[in-house]
């Protein structure tokens, strides 16, 4: 067996993509893997998710993977701790996610296969606030519209008032 000595002993070999506009083999291996979990997913509902950017992509392999992936219909953005981008692909069930911190700077990406990603998802501790929050508002808005219409009637009763001369009671006999 040879021993290699140096680090320019080893033999590397370059590979470049398809020049009739296929796909790479990094990324044939990753929709295979997209597959694989999107079966997973429809028969036991375990969502899963891919690092981007722990894979080895230069930017053509990026750019033929969101061709074949495609957009879809849904795109959202989160403002919290930074941006993060949550876009549909074609492809039902799996979300191109990044986010970025403060500064922009891209620090996770993310293929996730899910019905919608979490991060979109509002958490029950959450909900049970807003229904709380609702109801005060709720309270909050009668109140100032039971004030508001008593001291309008009160304002309109008073001006209306004002121009007649008073009322007189006359006295009515019944027969």
């Amino acid at each position: 067996m040879e021993r290699l000595s140096r680090l320019a002993d080893i033999p590397i070999r370059l590979e470049a993509a398809p020049a009739d506009g296929g796909l790479g083999g990094g990324v044939t291996a990753l929709l295979t893997e997209l597959a694989t979990l999107l079966e997973r997913f429809a028969e036991a509902h375990e969502p899963a998710a891919i690092d981007l950017r722990s894979l080895p992509m230069g930017p053509q392999d990026r750019a033929l993977l969101q061709r074949a992936l495609g957009e879809g219909e849904v795109r959202a953005t989160i403002d919290a701790e930074g941006l993060s981008t949550v876009r549909e692909t074609r492809i039902g069930g799996v979300w191109w996610v990044e986010h970025r911190d403060r500064q922009g700077e891209l620090i996770a990406e993310l293929l996730e296969v899910t019905r919608v990603p979490a991060i979109l998802a509002s958490a029950p501790d959450e909900i049970a606030l807003g229904g709380r929050a609702l109801r005060q508002q709720i309270a909050a808005t009668a109140l100032a519209a039971t004030a508001f219409t008593a001291t309008a009637f009160a304002a309109t009763a008073t001006a209306a008032e004002a121009p007649f001369p008073p009322v007189r009671t006359l006295g009515v006999r019944a027969t």
